[in-house]
């Protein structure tokens, strides 16, 4: 029984993270084919004044952020620190708690 929950979790961990790696290519799909499209129009439309490379690199300093987070290249918040952080507040509640009942 315990073997089929343990396997169950692991699909649900490995469904997540090919969502969040689909979610990524989606963002970077998107964050091509509009940028083509926003050079292209502020180039037809008032090529004097280039404004499309504002939207290139906000846009594109979230897709980086995405794709370090999806590809677990966080060197400072990266799954370690999550599980170390989870621990420790964990032992923290436990403490409160422990210090309330004596």
């Amino acid at each position: 029984m315990e073997s089929n929950y343990k396997h169950d979790e692991r699909y649900f961990e490995a469904r997540k993270r090919v969502n969040e790696i689909k979610g990524f290519y989606g963002n970077l799909a998107s964050y091509i084919v509009l940028n083509i499209f926003f050079l292209v129009l502020n180039l037809l439309t008032s090529p004097k004044n280039l404004w499309f490379f504002w939207p290139l690199i906000g846009w594109g300093i979230g897709v980086f952020f995405h794709g370090m987070k999806v590809f677990n290249y966080m060197p400072f918040v990266n799954k370690d620190w999550e599980e170390r952080k989870i621990r420790q507040f964990m032992e923290e509640e436990k403490r409160r708690n422990a210090e309330k009942f004596q």
